[in-house]
């Protein structure tokens, strides 16, 4: 019997050692597809929150507590990422989550995420028209990315069409319809606006090409710009070479094409097509080339960096900045402390949260190179995000401000805060 006890007594120590365990452990939830046609994407930003995470641990953890990250995977499934995010923060009972790549995803998560009080930093441009108290974007709005981009090709370039080529979900249909309304305000006639949408990881893209190419025969300058998400970018720009375009002839300016998509096509006939972003790995700055060596050094030479990774590093620095401040990984003092975080940014100069959840960021437009890299041809100053554009009446009224109105959507005109609308 004394044995029994004895062996009772050890069970339930070592029961209660790993209980005291678990709560030593912040848990950091990972929510990207690591299969699916957004693997190609996302698994990176899966790798770069695993080296955040080793990192602050090697600094000591966070409120004497090591960081556990807890990785799953949705795969590319839009409805998963509803229920992968639900189980993150109800059975592995993470404090935050890193995660999602395109607004559909996100649209799917926010309603479990605002259900369960949870917080989620999400890396990636995206078409506005959104500002929820439970998500910190830390990617580009519409005027940090979309309409510098087609700035730069009305005054550098002198297009007079656009071929607006998008993947069919939100984002491109929302950002598009932004960017219709900016062209039709800067004198662009609707006629010379052209509009395709296609499925994730549609790859015939011959019929599409044929028309971008025709609709410069009558002398005017065309442009493309893409919203073309995933593995469809391979396709689409493998029938830019066999068509014969080059840069000179149609420009392209991506905004989901970047460092990591590049490395897995030849860009031998891409080379003065662009991209528009907020960071590029041929930023000059000391915390780039300590970021690009600590990353080479972790997943080897011929991985790259991109945008969506310095959007995951601003984004994850500033949470651990706001946990320590608040002493606490309690969603609501977190969220509180996380307005008016200041972080060195990658570029050189330094992104702060504003209180509609956005960052300020500056936007760079950069030319494809023959090595997949990208030479920066424009730069500007930190720009603040707008979680709701000027370019549509519906909207330019809007306002959104989390620390003094605790209002997401307010209106400016009835002074009233209203209900967000989903745009999914």
């Amino acid at each position: 019997m004394f044995r029994g006890y004895l062996i009772g007594t050890a069970l339930g120590l070592s029961l209660a050692g790993a209980a005291l365990a678990q709560q030593d452990t912040i848990k950091i939830g990972v929510l990207h597809s690591l299969s699916g046609t957004m693997a190609i994407s996302e698994t990176t930003l899966k790798d770069t929150v695993l080296m955040l995470v080793d990192q602050q641990n090697a600094k000591g953890g966070l409120l004497g507590k090591k960081l556990e990250a807890v990785v799953v995977d949705p795969a590319s499934d839009w409805p998963l990422f509803a229920e992968k995010a639900r189980e993150l923060l109800t059975v592995n009972d993470v404090d935050v989550i890193f995660g999602c790549w395109t607004s559909v995803s996100r649209k799917s998560v926010l309603p479990v995420i605002e259900e369960l009080n949870g917080l989620l930093f999400y890396p990636v441009q995206y078409e506005g028209e959104e500002s929820s108290k439970n998500v910190f974007y830390t990617g580009a709005a519409p005027n940090q990315q979309a309409i510098p981009a087609v700035d730069y090709f009305l005054e550098e370039l002198g297009v007079e069409k656009f071929a607006l080529l998008g993947t069919d979900y939100v984002y491109p249909r929302t950002t598009n319809n932004i960017l219709e309304s900016y062209l039709q305000q800067k004198g662009i006639a609707k006629g010379d606006i052209f509009v395709n949408y296609t499925p994730f990881g549609h790859s015939d893209w011959s019929k599409i090409v044929a028309d971008v190419k025709a609709l410069g025969a009558d002398g005017k300058k065309v442009g493309v710009i893409s919203t073309i998400n995933g593995d469809a970018n391979i396709g689409f720009y493998k029938e830019l070479a066999a068509a014969g375009i080059s840069a000179d002839d149609i420009p392209v300016v991506a905004f989901s094409v970047g460092e990591e998509e590049l490395s897995g096509l030849d860009t031998s006939n891409l080379v003065g097509h662009l991209a528009a972003w907020n960071y590029f790995q041929s930023a000059e700055s000391p915390e780039n080339e300590a970021f690009i060596t600590d990353w080479k050094a972790r997943m080897g030479e011929k991985r790259v960096t991109n945008d969506p990774m310095e959007a995951t590093y601003i984004g994850f620095n500033m949470w651990v900045n706001a946990v320590t401040e608040a002493g606490t990984t309690d969603v609501d003092p977190v969220a509180d402390a996380m307005i008016g975080q200041k972080f060195p940014n990658l570029t050189g100069s330094e992104a702060e949260m504003l209180p509609n959840h956005h960052l300020t960021k500056p936007v760079l437009i950069g030319e494809i190179m023959d090595d997949g890299q990208f030479d920066i041809v424009s730069q500007t100053e930190p720009v603040p995000g707008d979680a709701w554009t000027d370019f549509l009446p519906e909207s330019a009224v809007l306002e959104s401000d989390w620390k003094t109105l605790d209002c997401g959507m307010y209106n400016t005109e009835t002074k009233t805060c209203v209900q967000i609308k989903s745009n999914y």
